[in-house]
């Protein structure tokens, strides 16, 4: 598009673009074409220059764009965020916003966000002058119409407007928003709550201190988060949620206290609301409200309130209050341990056989992180048996995120400990049907090694790891060769030796070799392996398996020899220059010839890059 711009800059705007030529254009039968047309607006504008664009292009398109889809309108709206450049800067900025306001009318939400979104935009270029005496009125002017759309749009603008005005301006302009808070329409007062948070976040950030905190208007921000509490619209009402945590952040900034206990009322009505959608929104953002409670007697007291959201007949409820866990019994734990121990880990090993797999998932992943906070004693007690359980769950997802969280135990209770209670679960699972499971068992499997220690690690799970590189899914044969790398770096170059190259050395002298996903597989192995052994090792002991493939009957095995001889010769170049020149290079060369055209291809790749090695 530059370069497009810059070519309309160089030439005569007059004939390439006319008003008359966008006429047709937007006027086409074809939405796609006028799309197209909306796309070039900036390419038009730069084209007829800052004043005719002012004079003729804005006014066109505010008499033509309302009536059109709203496709094309959204297009417009968007594009004329961007537009204060074209019209001359901010001083005439504000010639955009009556074709906006107009678009903002529409009752398709997409394209109402877009006009918001611009008008926003376009707030940024005006002085605290014109926001005053232009974007003000047209944001009253919204909020003040009869009809619903106007109502919704306006709701999105107050954050532009609401500190740069006097006073006594704000304070008329909050009292307008507490107006749409109780509008007629669900739809508004839903929008309204959206923005609610927003709106207090931006108040707080600069009426925080002691000589402006009266300019935050308390008493008109809590009076519409009683609105919202007492809506009879679950809709809205859920929304309340966010309004607490903002107001809640807000006076912990600014180390108030005298309002806490209304405000705590208030959650705990909200805790066992009727309707289920707002004791979800309770649930997601519990450990959030618990944090900027901030006290420890309000953190106590919500224990029991927790632990009846895990008991809670809506899953999506229990789901979400498990996800929690973690955060919200490190604080209660703080200030009372045993509450977690003797009535929040019962619940839990209730939830852990829930009825709702999606329940069980969403513990699995969380579950662990109960392991600090209970200590070594009580993991073993209390959260092992549930660990071992989950890991025989019938849902794939739940045993997987079990595993994928285990570092948090192992810290905790050590490896020894959790290998006896949970290894055998693990060795279970890394045969498990389904390959996703399989696949997260590998993925455990370097942290495992670490731990473990080499002799623990063979005994228990160097078979397996083996097993893993003849898997029939792909993912599983390429996680399990990366794996040896790990592996090797772990334990060194001598046990690589003996238990990873000689047992794949042993598997070309059986039948298995036979196959292609196993000569593939272990050249693969091989080839991972050169970067973490000593060039003698690689010269020695991994080069004649590799090139013993070179004359291999599949092409894809002999593309990929070439492959693996360039990084053969970047290992060795540095210490036995005879043998790139000697044994790889002649290897390429003749692979050069192959009657495989991606074989000759990558031959010739890697014989380049080798003669660039040698040359340097």
């Amino acid at each position: 598009m530059e370069s497009s711009n810059q070519d309309v800059l160089n030439s005569s705007s007059e004939e390439l673009y006319p008003i008359a030529l966008l006429m047709d254009e937007l006027r086409h039968d074809d939405v796609a074409s006028r799309v197209q047309a909306m796309k070039r607006l900036d390419t038009i504008a730069i084209a007829l220059g800052q004043e005719r664009t002012r004079k003729e292009l804005i006014p066109f398109l505010e008499d033509v764009i309302p009536e059109d889809e709203d496709e094309v309108i959204a297009i417009a709206a968007e594009e004329l965020g961007k537009f204060v450049p074209y019209v001359g800067g901010a001083e005439h900025a504000s010639l955009l916003m009556p074709v906006l306001e107009k678009i903002a009318a529409c009752e398709e939400p997409i394209v109402r966000d877009k006009a918001v979104e611009s008008l926003n935009t376009i707030s940024d270029s005006l002085t605290d002058s014109q926001i005053e005496q232009d974007f003000v009125p047209l944001l009253q002017r919204l909020a003040k119409e009869r009809w619903f759309s106007l109502h919704i749009a306006a709701t999105g603008l107050f954050r532009s407007a609401i500190t740069r005005v006097p006073s006594e301006i704000r304070l008329e302009l909050l009292k307008l928003y507490g107006e749409l808070i109780q509008d007629d329409s669900p739809m508004v007062r839903k929008a309204s709550a959206t923005h609610l948070p927003e709106l207090i976040d931006i108040l707080a950030q600069h009426f925080s201190t002691p000589d402006r905190i009266n300019e935050f208007h308390w008493d008109l921000v809590t009076s519409m988060y009683e609105s919202l509490v007492n809506d009879n619209q679950d809709s809205v009402k859920f929304l309340s949620v966010d309004v607490l945590i903002s107001i809640l952040l807000f006076l912990r900034h600014i180390k108030e206290t005298s309002h806490s206990e209304d405000l705590f009322k208030s959650l705990i009505t909200l805790a066992n609301d009727p309707s289920w959608r707002v004791r979800y929104m309770v649930a997601d953002r519990f450990e959030r409200l618990a944090v900027n409670f901030n006290d420890e007697q309000f953190t106590l007291k919500l224990v029991p309130n927790a632990i009846s959201l895990m008991k809670d007949n809506e899953a999506e409820v229990r789901k979400a209050i498990a996800k929690q866990l973690p955060g919200f019994c490190k604080l209660v734990g703080e200030s009372d341990p045993s509450l977690v121990l003797n009535d929040i880990v019962p619940v839990v090993s209730q939830l852990s056989m829930d009825e709702s797999e999606t329940v069980r998932s969403a513990l699995a992943s969380e579950v662990t992180g109960l392991a600090p906070i209970l200590g070594k004693e009580a993991t073993i007690q209390h959260l092992l048996p549930i660990f071992v359980e989950m890991l025989k769950d019938e849902f794939s997802e739940v045993r997987l995120n079990i595993i994928s969280n285990l570092q948090l135990v192992n810290e905790v209770i050590g490896i020894q400990l959790l290998s006896e209670s949970l290894l055998p679960a693990i060795t279970a699972l890394a045969n498990d049907k389904l390959w996703r499971v399989r696949l997260a068992i590998i993925e455990q499997i370097p942290l495992l090694a670490k731990q473990l220690g080499v002799a623990f690690f063979d005994e228990a799970l160097g078979q397996l790891c083996m097993e893993w590189l003849w898997d029939p899914v792909y993912s599983i044969r390429e996680a399990a060769v990366v794996n040896l790398q790990s592996l090797t770096k772990f334990f060194g170059e001598e046990w690589c030796k003996v238990e990873l190259i000689k047992r794949i050395q042993f598997k070309k002298e059986t039948k298995d070799f036979e196959n292609f996903i196993c000569r593939i597989t272990c050249l693969f192995a091989f080839t991972k392996l050169i970067p973490v052994v000593t060039p003698e090792t690689v010269a020695t002991e991994l080069y004649p398996l590799i090139n013993d493939l070179r004359n291999d009957h599949v092409p894809n095995i002999r593309f990929n020899v070439a492959k693996s001889l360039l990084n053969v010769a970047q290992k060795l170049i540095g210490t036995d220059r005879n043998f790139v020149t000697e044994k790889i290079k002649p290897t390429l060369e003749s692979l050069c010839n192959d009657e495989d055209t991606d074989v000759k291809y990558f031959a010739e790749k890697s014989l380049h890059s080798v003669d660039e090695l040698l040359e340097k």
